[in-house]
Parts: structure tokens; sequence; C-alpha cells
């Protein structure tokens, strides 16, 4: 899906050939998975819902007992990225993924709460954008279950269930694959939020049910938009009576579901969406 990066990354706002090792095995990310990450689309040199993505951060460095210095504002986070998309000479669009860890030392208990972070870039292409034209196929990893606790909606470092599940999905022959909370209910996707539409609502998980807290996701909940929108718990039997079902996430914006097991699905309101959605330029 994503092309090989390119040029260059940024460790701690400097740049360093993209190919070149900046990490020890002391890095806490490899040893324990400690920190988080945010995955962004930049156009021409602007983060799309940069405020969102902060906000998501920001919480998330919170919730991990990161030592967040005062320099770290938003303007210094999306200054740190369209300077990388600079260099790199990514003047339409682009994938970014900004990674947070706690700086080395300790065993589980830290010597600091100090972060350090990297930025990448890989160059995306237009067409990413386009409404899927075939509907996904769609089905539920059976080997991991989310929790559901206050750490749940981080996009974790220690992204295990989800790397396990899309291996499954492509064993498989789907396109992607749901994870259940330990209620067995509908959490979020391998990278997409969940929603169905059902007599013409709008419905996805709260994050109570261990989904990652996703941009676009809140930005729809966020938005006006010509249907009603609620969240509530979805188990397996709301999905197999949908009239659709959708996923959501930052880099493709909205991708419509073709097939559920024996059950399939248009794509009429996930087409309006989209293009309310891209008609904003969101």
């Amino acid at each position: 899906m994503f092309e090989v990066q390119v040029g260059f990354l940024s460790y701690n706002g400097k740049f360093f050939p993209a190919g070149d090792p900046i990490l020890t095995a002391d890095n806490r990310a490899f040893r324990y998975g400690d920190g988080c990450f945010e995955t962004m689309r930049v156009h021409q040199g602007e983060v799309v819902l940069g405020d969102l993505h902060f906000e998501r951060l920001l919480a998330s460095l919170n919730l991990l007992h990161f030592d967040i210095p005062a320099h770290f504002t938003k303007a210094y986070f999306l200054r740190q990225i369209a300077d990388l998309c600079h260099k790199n000479n990514l003047t339409n669009m682009a994938r970014v993924r900004f990674t947070v860890f706690r700086v080395d030392g300790g065993l589980y208990e830290p010597y600091s709460n100090m972060f350090n972070y990297v930025i990448q870039t890989w160059e995306l292409n237009s067409s990413i954008l386009g409404l899927n034209e075939n509907g996904l196929v769609l089905d539920v990893f059976p080997d991991a279950r989310k929790t559901s606790d206050k750490f749940s909606p981080i996009k974790s470092n220690n992204c295990l269930p989800y790397v396990m599940g899309a291996i499954y999905g492509k064993q498989h022959g789907l396109n992607e694959v749901l994870l259940l909370n330990q209620y067995g209910r509908v959490a979020d996707s391998t990278i997409a939020s969940v929603f169905i539409v059902h007599r013409k609502t709008i419905y996805t998980p709260p994050l109570s049910e261990g989904g990652v807290c996703g941009v676009m996701r809140k930005h729809l909940l966020r938005s006006e938009l010509p249907f009603k929108m609620e969240e509530k718990p979805l188990t397996i039997e709301d999905l197999e009576n949908a009239d659709e079902i959708f996923l959501t996430n930052a880099i493709q914006g909205i991708r419509w579901v073709g097939h559920f097991r024996d059950n399939s699905y248009g794509n009429a309101t996930a087409a309006i969406l989209h293009e309310v959605l891209f008609d904003g330029k969101v």
C-alpha cells in the first residue's frame, strides 16, 4: 500500500538518512512497547486534522506519565513534521508517523520519564483518497481480545494484537479484521474505527469498548453531518443486521465493507460521507 520510506527521518528534530540505525538495544519501545505514535496524512505541507492528532498525542503522553517539555507545543509538533516533509521533497501528499518512546534506562520501572521521538515519511498517491470501488471483505480475528481500560484508546507502541490480526487476515483472504473486547463486542479493526448504519442511524462503539481513539472517528462525531450518529456497544449480531458497515482512519478516510461473513452490504451512506469529507478537503 505504501511506498518505501524516502530520504531522511527526524530524530528529536535532527535529520538522519532513513536507513541509518539510530536506536540502541536498550530502546524502551523495542524492549517494552513503552510509548505511543501518531499516523497522519500530510497534504501540501499541512497535517490533515492536525489539531486532533496533537490533542490525542498530548492525552496519550499524559496518560503514560511522560514529562512533557515546555517547548513541545502544537506549533512545534506541526513544524517538525512540515520540516521533514520539506526535507524529503514531499510537496503533495505523504504519510507520516510520529513515534514517541521513553528514554533508555531501567527495567519495567524507568530511570526517567523524558521522551525521544522519531518522525518518518512515506509518499502517498492521491488515489488513496478515492472511495474504494469494491467493498472490503471483513471478519473477526478470533485469537485476541482488546481490554477496556484507560490505556486502550492510546495508539500504543505495543501493537501485537493488531499485528497478529493483520497476519490472520492475509492468511484467510480478508481485507481487514475486527478485534473484539473481553465481552465479545466490537472494539475496532487492525487500522480503523468501525461504524455501522442501521435504519438511517450511524453507530460506532464508545471508547469504553476498548477501541483506539481514532482521529477520523472523532472528526465525524464532532461534525455537522446529514445523518444521525450515536455511540453504542456493537455486537456481532448488530453487524450482521446492519444496512452498511464502514471503517475510518486518518490516512484513507472512509472505506466501505461489502461482505462480513455471509452478509453483503451497500455503500450509499459511506459514499455520501466520503463526498462531504473530501469536498471539505479532509
